[in-house]
């Protein structure tokens, strides 16, 4: 069995007072999109930096196809692409000799897939950086990252200041590449474009995981939200022997619940009113992040 393209064993990183990360412990096998969630500020770039060997971990470890970062060295960077949250650019350059300058870099003879993955995108490589727009320089930061066939891709919010067309297309080119093997770490607080093309997610919060786990697992953990129109407002109480159902909210003839596992006790249930319209809300990562933020920080 191969080792994973990513692995962090109780890797931490503190700031003077500030904590960044603590504790993190995860792995990331090949040919899988792995999804890393947490609002701002909870120690998704840091662990990004801590991946990349821009900074240095406090304590623990974190190792890059089998081995530490500190000793994988250039080569096994060459296998890396990476496009930052915070991408900075060379305004006078055009978008081609951005990535002619990239390719220098890697030791390429040329920009790889640089045209055909610009193509794909719209992008225009002989415009100067200072004439383009923010979407068309996350275009360029994506290029590069992709150019070279890396065999881990590192994402952070990929797809910020993208129109939404443009986002379909980034997420064909994430599955492109792990048919092809090779692995992609998405760092994002979009919890929709995440459920889209992730395999696994992990949640962070104030630096410290929450869960990692399958989007499939998360989602059957999560609460299913189901609106019922009645003809007249049934009597309070009508639901709270309904195994898995709680009542959440109501107004007049509208009732609000929450469902956990099967929903045959529910329409069993409903099935004693006259019911006008039913709606129900399919759980997703939302719910489940969600619910874990209204949790102490410290609580699993």
């Amino acid at each position: 069995m191969s080792a994973p393209v990513i692995r962090a064993d109780r890797l931490s990183k503190v700031y003077g007072r500030d904590r960044g990360v603590s504790d993190l412990t995860f792995e990331v096998g090949e040919g899988e999109v792995f999804g890393y969630l947490g609002p701002n500020g909870a120690g998704k770039t840091t662990t990004i930096r801590l991946l990349l060997d821009l900074i240095r971990p406090s304590s623990g470890r974190i190792e890059l196809f089998g081995a530490d970062v500190r000793r994988a060295g250039a080569a096994a960077r060459k296998s890396l692409g990476y496009l930052p949250g915070d991408l900075r650019l060379y305004e006078r350059l055009t978008a081609r000799e951005h990535l002619r300058y990239f390719a220098s870099l890697r030791g390429m003879r040329d920009i790889g897939d640089g045209e055909s993955l610009a193509e794909r995108l719209e992008l225009e490589l002989d415009r100067p950086v200072r004439s383009l727009s923010k979407g068309n320089r996350q275009k360029v930061g994506l290029v590069q990252a992709l150019m070279h066939r890396p065999a881990l891709a590192v994402f952070d919010e990929p797809t910020s200041g993208l129109d939404p067309l443009v986002q379909q297309v980034v997420y064909e080119l994430v599955a492109e590449a792990t048919a092809d093997g090779r692995t992609v770490f998405v760092s994002s607080h979009v919890l929709s474009e995440v459920q889209h093309i992730a395999d696994r997610v992990a949640l962070i919060r104030e630096g410290r995981l929450q869960l990692v786990d399958s989007v499939e697992t998360l989602r059957q953990r999560a609460l299913t939200r189901v609106e019922v129109t009645f003809a007249s407002t049934p009597p309070e109480g009508a639901f709270d022997d309904v195994p898995g159902v709680n009542e959440v909210e109501r107004r007049g003839p509208v009732v609000r619940l929450t469902l956990e596992g099967s929903a045959d006790p529910l329409v069993k249930a409903l099935a004693r009113f006259e019911v006008h319209a039913l709606d129900s809300h399919e759980a997703d990562l939302e719910d489940v992040f969600l619910e874990l933020y209204r949790r102490p920080a410290d609580a699993r």
